[in-house]
C-alpha cells in the first residue's frame, strides 16, 4: 500500500473517529438550546393545559426553555406530522394521546403512516374517564343504571364527541359488555355533547373527570360510574368499573398523554428526554398542577409505553370491527 494511500485511510479513520467523538459529546450535553413541544390540538384544550404544566417542569429538568407549539387540526394529525417531520434530534417532541395514537390509525392511512415515524418515549398521566347521566333518567347509581338500560332498550341515548372517537368505542364497548342497548348520539365535539347533555336531550354522557366533575358538583349530571384503579377522592362513592369487575372498560375509559420523538433519535437523547419528563411530571408542584386538574402521574418507561399502544390499537381495532363503525 502507497504511502498517500496509508496517509488517506489514515486522515479518514481520524476524521470518522472525531465525528463519532464529536456526536457522543453532543449527545451527553443535550439539550443545548430550547426544546420545542408540539401539541396536536388547539391551546386552551385539556391537552393543552396538561402540556403546559409538563413543559414548566422539563425546562427546570433539562436546563433549557420548553416552548410549547400548538399544531391543531385533522384531529391531531396535523400536530403529530409536524413531529414526525422534524429533526430527529431531540429538539422537537411530541405530546401524544389515546386519540392520536390507537384510535386515528384504525379510520385514516395517513395517521398511520405518521405513526410509523414516531417513536414512543413515555406515558406521562393518565386522566379517569366518567359515566354520568341526566337526572330525567331517574337512576342514582350504576346497578339502577344497568337496569334501566335492561328494562327499556333503544330508549335512552349516550352522547359522543363524534364518530369513531374513544367515547364512541367506549359506549359500544359498555353496550356489548352489558348486554344492553341504547341509542349512540355523534356530536360535532364535546362542547356540544356535553350541551345536550345537561339538557337532557340526551341522558348519558361519557367524560373525562376535568370537564365532568363541575356539571356532577352542580347536580345537573349525576355520576354512576368512574374508570380509575381506584375510587376517585373527589367522587368517593361512586364506584370505578374495576371494582366492579369491567377491567376493560375501565382501562378503554381511562385517557392518557405521553411524549413521542421522530424516528431515529439518538437512544441517548431519547433516554435523556424520557428521564427528564418522568421527573417532571413527578415534582410535588408539577404533580399538584395535574391533580388538580384531574390528571394523575404514571410512572412508566418507553418499552411498557410502546406495548400499551400496541395493545390498544388491538382492542380498540376488535371494538370497531363488532361494532361496524365507520366514517362517511
Amino acid at each position: 500500500m502507497s504511502v498517500a494511500v496509508t496517509a488517506f485511510l489514515r486522515r479518514v479513520v481520524l476524521v470518522a473517529c472525531g465525528a463519532l467523538s464529536t456526536h457522543a459529546f453532543a449527545d451527553a450535553d443535550f439539550p443545548v438550546r430550547p426544546v420545542k413541544l408540539v401539541v396536536p390540538y388547539a391551546a386552551g384544550g385539556p391537552t393543552d393545559r396538561i402540556a403546559r404544566v409538563v413543559a414548566d417542569a422539563l425546562r427546570l429538568e433539562l436546563g433549557q426553555p420548553v416552548v410549547v407549539d400548538n399544531r391543531g387540526g385533522a384531529g391531531g394529525m396535523v400536530g403529530s406530522e409536524a413531529v414526525a417531520n422534524a429533526a430527529p434530534d431531540g429538539y422537537t417532541v411530541g405530546i401524544a394521546t389515546v386519540s392520536t395514537l390507537t384510535v386515528n390509525p384504525l379510520f385514516n392511512p395517513r395517521a398511520a403512516a405518521i405513526n410509523r415515524q414516531l417513536t414512543p418515549l413515555v406515558q406521562l398521566v393518565s386522566v379517569p374517564g366518567v359515566i354520568s347521566v341526566h337526572p330525567s333518567m331517574q337512576v342514582t347509581d350504576f346497578a339502577g343504571f344497568v337496569a334501566a338500560l335492561k328494562r327499556a332498550p333503544d330508549t335512552y341515548s349516550a352522547a359522543v364527541a363524534g364518530a369513531g372517537t374513544m367515547s364512541h368505542l367506549l359506549i359500544e364497548a359498555l353496550a356489548h359488555t352489558l348486554r344492553v342497548k341504547m341509542l349512540t348520539v355523534p356530536y360535532q365535539g364535546q362542547a356540544s355533547a356535553v350541551g345536550d347533555a345537561l339538557s337532557g336531550v340526551v341522558q348519558i354522557m361519557p367524560d373525562q373527570l376535568p370537564t365532568a366533575l363541575a356539571h356532577i358538583r352542580s347536580g345537573k349530571l349525576i355520576p354512576v360510574v368512574v374508570a380509575n384503579d381506584r375510587r376517585l377522592s373527589e367522587l368517593p362513592g361512586v364506584p370505578t368499573f374495576k371494582e366492579l369487575g369491567y377491567p376493560d372498560l375501565n382501562d378503554l375509559a381511562t385517557s392518557w398523554f405521553g411524549l413521542v420523538v421522530p424516528v431515529g433519535t439518538p437512544p441517548a437523547i431519547a433516554a435523556r428526554l424520557q428521564s427528564a419528563a418522568r421527573k417532571a411530571v413527578q415534582r410535588p408542584d408539577s404533580s399538584a398542577r395535574l391533580h388538580a386538574m384531574g390528571a394523575r402521574v404514571i410512572n412508566g418507561d418507553a418499552a411498557s409505553f410502546a406495548a400499551s399502544v400496541d395493545a390498544q390499537l388491538k382492542r380498540n381495532q376488535a371494538i370497531v370491527q363488532r361494532a361496524h363503525i365507520r366514517l362517511d
